[in-house]
């Protein structure tokens, strides 16, 4: 059954014409097979067999209903398709990240019909995605704004105590929304204070500490709510929902989103928070950092592949840049008192003055390098410099 563009499938749903020999929809059953073969996440597999969807869905609206007639302008029709592309909801175009995302889907699914000789070539190989931006959390909330959000949930009701181990944990942890919700009883240690994340994001598992107030409110919960909740035989999930079911990552999400709008931070009085989860993994590593945490423990802790994602919490710290602004900036100099300054000053003249005379060289050797870049550019020919 084919499904509207613009809409996500369901989990057993494929895009594309059926009745069309050699079409879409056949390949992209086979490649989805080949993703669970290769042992794929079904978080990986679902998101690309959505956005290769949306290419096939936008390819049959025009006629085209086999991968063999694909070619590179329409692939670049595409790109551009999805540039423009608008949100019915609120009418503002996709992200960059999103774009790229439907885009490398598209490339991948045509490079694996490459590879196994269904195309005789790939179309997408040139197909160019969005330069990537550098974007740093949106909000970082402080140590004081944390306990308000913690201290929100009713810790005298049961429904209330769960909430409050989660927040903490979610806190302590830094971890991941579906690495909560995943976790079962036999994961946590609370002797020893860590927990086992099996199976995070890359499918790999991870021992994180977890601190001492976490750990107590873990265990008030496994012994004084976790039984009364429990319907029928015991799966061994830690957090479990109203019903006794596991608690999936939508209620997560509902929960915490419902626990900050409780305690009624003022920077969210006109707004709402998105990936409030990830408010908690951001605060964690924010305030680690800032209490003097090498940057290769947090990146541990947070179970990052690659370092250079962990250092965009150096980015979003502030505390230490704004004390070394205070300690050196001449606007906070100008108050100290003239003795003060003048030994200062004295006593940094020489160091200053290699400063001051290494910058200006530094400035020669740019004007020097724009020069002769624009001299070389004059030379050059016109299609060169296209």
């Amino acid at each position: 059954m084919n499904w509207r563009p613009g809409k996500k499938p369901g989990p057993l749903r494929y895009a594309g014409d059926p009745d069309t020999p050699g079409g879409f929809r056949s390949y992209l059953i086979d490649f989805v097979a080949h993703l669970e073969a290769r042992h794929y996440s079904p978080h990986t597999v679902k998101n690309l067999r959505i956005d290769v969807g949306y290419f096939i869905d936008w390819s049959e609206a025009r006629a085209i209903r086999r991968p063999i007639e694909v070619t590179r302008a329409m692939l670049e029709q595409y790109r551009q398709h999805v540039f423009h592309y608008r949100r019915k909801t609120d009418g503002q175009p996709l992200s960059f990240a999103c774009q790229g995302r439907r885009l490398s889907a598209v490339r991948v699914f045509f490079q694996w019909l490459t590879r196994n000789h269904h195309l005789l070539y790939n179309p997408a190989s040139e197909l160019e995605l969005p330069r990537p931006e550098k974007r740093l959390p949106r909000h970082i909330l402080t140590v004081a704004e944390i306990e308000q959000v913690i201290n929100a949930a009713d810790s005298g009701d049961a429904l209330g105590l769960r909430d409050r181990a989660m927040l903490e944990t979610l806190y302590s942890t830094g971890m991941r929304r579906a690495e909560l919700v995943g976790l079962r009883t036999d994961d946590t240690d609370l002797t020893r204070g860590t927990i086992m994340i099996r199976q995070g994001k890359g499918k790999k598992d991870r021992m994180v500490p977890v601190g001492e107030r976490a750990a107590r409110w873990i265990e008030k919960y496994l012994y004084d709510v976790r039984p009364d909740y429990l319907d029928g035989a015991d799966d061994g999930a830690l957090f479990l929902a109203k019903h006794g079911e596991a608690m999936t990552a939508k209620q997560l999400s509902y929960l915490v989103k419902k626990a900050i709008e409780r305690a009624a931070l003022e920077r969210f009085q006109n707004t709402h928070p998105n990936a409030a989860c990830h408010l908690f993994r951001h605060a964690c590593a924010t305030h680690m950092l800032e209490n003097g945490a090498d940057i290769r423990y947090i990146q541990a802790l947070l179970g990052h592949e690659d370092l250079s994602t962990t250092e965009v919490y150096t980015r979003v710290s502030i505390l230490q840049l704004k004390a070394v602004h205070d300690r050196t900036h001449p606007a906070r100099l100008q108050r100290r008192g003239d003795a003060e300054r003048a030994a200062e000053e004295a006593t940094s003249a020489e160091p200053c003055a290699a400063l001051l005379e290494a910058i200006r060289a530094d400035g020669e050797e740019e004007a020097d390098g724009a020069e002769e870049t624009d001299a070389v550019a004059a030379d050059a020919p016109k299609a060169a410099r296209r």
